[in-house]
């Protein structure tokens, strides 16, 4: 519209994503910077007495559906890093990072890693550029996400191998070998949980629901890790913030030490797995 300045559209923008997003300012500015091809803060300093782009109010309209910013914008930022995102991969979470965090503590200096259920590779990737891993696999079952995973790695860490695979199924795991490092962000969200319109409509179900309680991919999974670890490795799995005792459980009847971790806001959101003596993975 004539005579529209960006500062005009960011606050009409954010009025209306109010009713959207906890973080509508955030948001607007967000959109802003895509649509004109710039930084957030080159908005905020050099553009706000500019006109407003065409294109700024199909982003905000995609935005008030409720559609992630991620997903417009085709990227998330985790761990300083930018990775490429899509509705076919959960969007990368900062809460996510603990895992990052505790992995880099107990293993940093891993030889294999592995990431089970890697999706958009956020966690894979991050461990191998943080780490210089010489060695890393990430599987998944999605065809989508093993897309988004291979070019993520082309950019961050191209030692990594992103293979398809489903610890479902008989025989999964035959040819990974044994590793130094598991990680596993798996599907832990109970069906019935309620969600944010921004989650439940728009990114993907299989990745996220774990049957009644949220637990069902960890029954089938974390039985089958001591035969993926090496000597003296190390598994961290994400967990949902009730669900420490039940995976504790379950990993302690697998013959594992579990150590919890909790992310910045205190909640309970990841375990570390270390076999006991005598338990578990085949010597050298």
């Amino acid at each position: 519209m004539s005579g529209v300045t960006v500062a005009d559209a960011l606050r009409t923008a954010a009025a209306r994503l109010a009713a959207t997003s906890d973080t509508a300012r955030l948001d607007a500015e967000l959109l802003m910077a895509h649509a004109l091809h710039t930084t957030r803060s080159a908005v905020l300093l050099r553009h706000m007495a500019d006109p407003v782009p065409a294109a700024f109010a199909t982003l905000v309209d995609r935005r008030a559906r409720h559609e992630p910013v991620a997903y417009i914008l085709s990227q998330q930022e985790f761990y300083g890093r930018v990775f490429a995102v899509d509705p076919g991969v959960l969007i990368p979470r900062a809460d996510s990072e603990t895992i990052v965090e505790a992995a880099l503590a107990v293993c940093p200096a891993p030889r294999r890693v592995l990431d089970l259920g890697t999706g958009s590779g956020a966690l894979l990737l991050t461990v191998l550029a943080e780490t210089g891993a010489p060695e890393g696999v990430g599987l998944e079952r999605s065809a989508d996400a093993r897309r988004i995973a291979s070019a993520n790695a082309a950019v961050i860490a191209p030692q990594a191998r992103i293979v398809a695979g489903d610890w479902h199924q008989p025989g999964w795991a035959d040819t990974l070998g044994r590793f130094d490092l598991i990680l596993a962000n798996p599907p832990y969200v109970e069906d019935g949980a309620d969600l944010a319109p921004d989650v439940r409509g728009w990114e993907p179900a299989a990745a996220l629901f774990a049957g009644a309680e949220g637990l069902d991919d960890y029954r089938v999974l974390v039985p089958q890790l001591p035969a993926l670890l090496a000597p003296s490795g190390v598994a961290v799995l994400e967990i949902g913030a009730a669900q420490g005792p039940a995976v504790t459980t379950l990993a302690e009847q697998a013959g594992f030490g579990v150590t919890l971790q909790r992310d910045l806001a205190g909640r309970a959101r990841a375990l570390v797995l270390q076999l006991t003596l005598g338990k578990g993975g085949a010597s050298n």
